[in-house]
């Protein structure tokens, strides 16, 4: 599904990946883990199409598309979410009409008809109900006045909503007391673990790991994977630290 060869990126022409490789299968959830300042965010950036995140070699392909080429909308209309590690806020746009557009936007693009106001509305419904977010919340602004929890747990109806195919998740857990991170484990594993669906969850931290299980989890340090093994490598960083493990 999403293939990386050799990715070097740049931010204000610092370098930050310095040839990073990753494949992501359908059907799997790959984790990365690194200290801060390794190149995390900047991965996801880099694979959203965030701007002033300049790849200066290598390449990124989804489902055969040279992603490198696609804008941040047609990347979304190919099925790619970014789930950021600091949901913004939008004042005076509310979620439900936030979210509709968004829906609807990308299925125009892919020869859909949109979805009109009363299916979509069943959709919201069930989604914010996967993660115990109250209707309410979906007709208020986008992130105003939310906490951070909620942020993330508006983050993953929104991710329910527009249904991706490869979900990045940059530190979701991030922010999160316990029941928050449990509700939103459970959404990710009842939207994503699928065959059809892969995930690639960036996180400093084991605990969201207890929730979703990861088939992958790679130490990424100072640009580059520089291990890779299954689960239990994260309870190896938690114990071993990043400093032992990437040595």
């Amino acid at each position: 599904m999403l293939r990386i060869e050799n990715l070097h990126a740049t931010v204000a022409d610092k370098p930050i990946l310095k040839g990073l490789s990753l494949t992501i299968n359908a059907g799997e959830i790959h984790a990365i883990m690194g200290p801060n300042g390794a190149g995390k965010s900047t991965l996801s950036y880099v694979l959203g199409g965030r701007p002033g995140y300049d790849v200066a070699e290598g390449s990124a392909t989804f489902e055969g598309q040279d992603l490198l080429e696609m804008e941040p909308h047609e990347r979304a209309a190919a099925g790619l979410f970014l789930g950021f590690q600091y949901p913004v806020e939008i004042p005076g746009v509310s979620n439900l009409q936030f979210l509709r557009e968004s829906l609807n936007a990308q299925r125009r693009a892919r020869g859909e008809e949109p979805l009109s106001g009363g299916d979509f509305l069943k959709v919201a419904r069930e989604k914010a109900g996967l993660l115990k977010l109250d209707m309410d919340m979906l007709k208020r602004p986008v992130n105003v006045g939310f906490s951070g929890g909620e942020k993330k747990r508006n983050e993953m109806v929104q991710m329910g909503i527009l249904d991706p195919k490869l979900a990045i998740l940059d530190e979701t857990d991030s922010g999160l007391d316990i029941d928050a991170l449990r509700i939103v484990g459970d959404g990710i594993n009842t939207i994503m673990r699928r065959p059809d669906k892969a995930v690639l969850l960036i996180t400093h931290y084991q605990r969201l790991l207890d929730y979703v299980e990861p088939d992958y989890v790679h130490v990424l340090a100072a640009g580059r994977i520089v291990k890779s093994g299954g689960a239990d490598l994260a309870l190896e960083l938690e114990r071993e630290g990043y400093a032992e493990i990437a040595a």
